[in-house]
């Protein structure tokens, strides 16, 4: 009887198990990133060719938390970054820095096409300065600007690592919590944020090239229906890692930007027209991958 009674429950727990990790397996909700801190340091002594003592780092995190189940695609990707260097001659400064977060909401038409919301908002920590000009000219800072998107429209997905979608009907709102920056960022002296109705399309890729590769792009496109239609605004960003060991990673980053209604300041501080903005880092340190 005990031995009966000793094996029912055996059984039952296994069985509840097996249940237990069916439905974990089954769990609409999945979640990926990376996290890390890149270092470098220059020390001259005696050196006949010259050069400036210098110390940067910057940290960064990229995730995502994804939801698909039955008709349902709700993907959310998170991006941000933030670095610094240090000279002797010039102290501190800032040399990367941005915050990037998109939410797209999908329901299957077919196996690769959705009918999709998208949410995209984009701006930085801290301020920035035109160091050309001076230390002190500060040119932009925390939501200075920020940028926010609002769009529906067709995603055609036919993987987890590529999705492109396009939008004839998107809101684009720019925001400066600093109106001394209003004009530079396109908006009226003054103004705090302005509206654009237009249409966009975003690309994004993240794939594993090798074991120890990975590559995060995204591609975002948006022209407005105004007197300045056909002026697409373009940002692209790309994230490549190449994973040396388990924790030391080999890191590059670009932003290439163009934007008509952000102008260019030069060396005086002169407001002149838009011109293409390009940024990379190239960094060597630790990350984790989860």
């Amino acid at each position: 009887m005990k031995f009966r009674l000793l094996l029912i429950a055996t059984l039952f727990s296994i069985t509840l198990f097996a249940q237990e990790k069916t439905e974990e397996a089954k769990s609409p909700w999945s979640y990926k990133g990376i996290t890390g801190l890149n270092f470098s340091q220059t020390s001259f002594t005696n050196w006949s060719e010259g050069g400036e003592n210098s110390v940067a780092g910057n940290v960064y995190l990229n995730a995502s938390l994804n939801y698909v189940h039955n008709k349902v695609s709700w993907t959310n990707d998170l991006s941000t970054n933030f670095g610094m260097y240090y000279t002797t001659e010039n102290n501190w400064r800032k040399n990367i820095d941005n915050i990037n977060f998109a939410s797209k909401y999908g329901r299957s038409i077919s196996k690769a096409l959705y009918y999709a919301a998208l949410l995209d908002f984009k701006t930085q920590f801290a301020n920035g300065y035109n160091y050309a000009v001076s230390t002190t000219d500060r040119v932009s800072g925390f939501m200075t600007p920020a940028y926010l998107n609002l769009s529906v429209g067709i995603d055609y997905k036919p993987n987890e690592h590529f999705s492109a979608y396009y939008s004839p009907v998107t809101g684009k709102m720019t925001f400066v919590s600093d109106t001394t920056f209003s004009t530079n960022y396109g908006l009226q002296a003054g103004k705090k944020n302005r509206a654009e109705l237009g249409s966009s399309f975003r690309a994004s890729a993240n794939y594993d090239i090798f074991k120890v590769v990975n590559l995060k792009s995204s591609l975002d496109l948006f022209t407005a229906y105004n007197q300045s239609f056909g002026k697409i605004d373009v940002n692209w960003e790309v994230l490549l890692n190449l994973k040396v060991t388990e924790l030391l990673t080999v890191t590059f980053q670009s932003t290439l930007r163009f934007d008509d209604d952000i102008k260019y300041v030069d060396a005086n501080g002169v407001l002149g027209p838009a011109r293409v903005q390009f940024k990379e880092v190239l960094g060597v340190g630790l990350s984790y991958k989860f």
